[in-house]
């Protein structure tokens, strides 16, 4: 487990990065969460413009809940948190990349390590990156 102190750091943004985020109509943007060390996709979610200062500020992540409509802190309830390393946009700046040290056993809701397990051709367990349906690693 990652000490909280030392874990959570406010992330540098400068105003024009941050002013070249495009969210959409809903004032949404989407956030792809990668493991760090590994490289592995762990889960994307929703963050609006306050979801995204509350993250650099906190350095870790929060997002927006699209079905309860309210700021999600990751880890709050299921102990799962990320912790930012690392944040960046893509060319268009209409999609975010955040990497995280990922505490717990994993990022998604199902208890897997990766939100990532399901392949079209009807493979269920190992994601890209080794994450499985149990949230163990091969």
């Amino acid at each position: 487990m990652t000490d909280p102190a030392s874990a959570s750091q406010p992330l540098p943004a400068t105003d024009e990065a941050l002013a070249a985020v495009v969210f959409n109509a809903d004032g949404l943007v989407p956030a792809v969460v990668q493991d760090n060390t590994t490289g592995e996709v762990l889960m994307m979610a929703w963050m609006n413009a306050e979801s995204l200062r509350r993250t650099f500020n906190e350095g870790r992540t929060v997002f927006w809940s699209r079905s309860r409509q309210e700021l999600w802190r990751k880890g709050d309830t299921s102990g799962e948190v990320q912790w930012v390393r690392s944040a960046w946009f893509d060319c268009d700046g209409d999609t975010l990349l955040f990497k995280v040290d990922q505490e717990g056993g994993g990022a998604c809701h199902t208890g897997a390590r990766s939100c990532f397990f399901r392949s079209f051709e009807g493979v269920v367990g190992a994601g890209p990156g080794g994450g499985t349906a149990s949230g163990l690693t091969s």
